[in-house]
C-alpha cells in the first residue's frame, strides 16, 4: 500500500468555490491500474483558513508513479493553474508507506 496526499490551505472564503471543484471535477483514477481509493479530507478552520487534503491509497508506490506520468493524471490536473487562486501557496505533497497496519475483524 502507499498513500499519496496533498495538502491545501484554502482561505475561508474560498472554502465553497474550492469543495465545489473538487465535487465537480471528473476523475479518471478509477481506470488506473493499482488505485484503491481516493477521499478529500475537509479540516479544521484556523486564522481565516480551512485544511484540506487530498489522499489517495495506492496498492503500490509504483502504481501511484505511473499515475503521474499518465495521459489521465495530465488531463486531470490540465486546468490545475486556473485554481491556484483559491488556495494559499503550493498544495504540499506528501507519501507514505504503511510500517504497520491494524484492521478491524
Amino acid at each position: 500500500m502507499y498513500l499519496a496526499m496533498n495538502r491545501f490551505t484554502v482561505p475561508l472564503e474560498n472554502a465553497d468555490a474550492f469543495e465545489d471543484l473538487w465535487l465537480s471535477r471528473e476523475s479518471r483514477l478509477q481506470d488506473l491500474e493499482g488505485f484503491v481509493s481516493f477521499h478529500m479530507l475537509k479540516g479544521p478552520a484556523e486564522d481565516g483558513s480551512i485544511l484540506y487534503a487530498s489522499h489517495t491509497i495506492w496498492e503500490t508506490e509504483a502504481h501511484f508513479r505511473a499515475w503521474t506520468t499518465s495521459e489521465e493524471f495530465r488531463a486531470s490536473h490540465a486546468r490545475a493553474g486556473d485554481t491556484r487562486k483559491l488556495y494559499e501557496g503550493t498544495p504540499r505533497f506528501e507519501g507514505f508507506t504503511p510500517i504497520q497496519e491494524i484492521e478491524a475483524p
